[in-house]
């Protein structure tokens, strides 16, 4: 086989792996996600990917932060992912912060990029 037939191969066979959706998987990053509840009730928190259907814990599960405590979340994520925080009252999710329980609501500033390292700290307070 000559040199430039077995190029036009690996080239050909990258391109059908691509289109399979079988090429190397999007790059992986660690970030923590650093919150302080200062409301005076225990909160839940989910943590939302904004590009694909993800949820952080996951599994039906949530985070839970007692009243006064800081919590770091530390979390697997697709380098440049943007991930919103939703965070409610326990038994109360009609006050919430964020994109709120479900990944339902608008936010201003509740989302970061996923690139590694850890987030300011998040104070949740009434």
């Amino acid at each position: 086989m000559t040199a430039s037939l077995g190029r036009a191969l690996a080239a050909a066979a990258f391109a059908l792996l691509s289109v399979a959706g079988l090429a190397a998987p999007a790059a992986a990053a660690d970030v923590t996600f650093v919150m302080r509840n200062e409301h005076p009730n225990a909160l839940r928190v989910e943590l939302y990917s904004q590009d694909r259907d993800h949820v952080w814990p996951g599994g039906g599960q949530d985070y839970y932060l007692d009243d006064g405590e800081t919590k770091t979340m530390p979390l697997s994520c697709e380098e440049g992912e943007t991930i919103c925080y939703g965070a409610w009252i326990d038994g109360d999710q009609g006050t919430y912060w964020g994109v709120g329980p479900g990944n339902t609501q608008d936010c201003e500033s509740c989302c970061y990029t996923c690139t590694g390292g850890e987030t300011e700290e998040i104070v949740l307070v009434p």
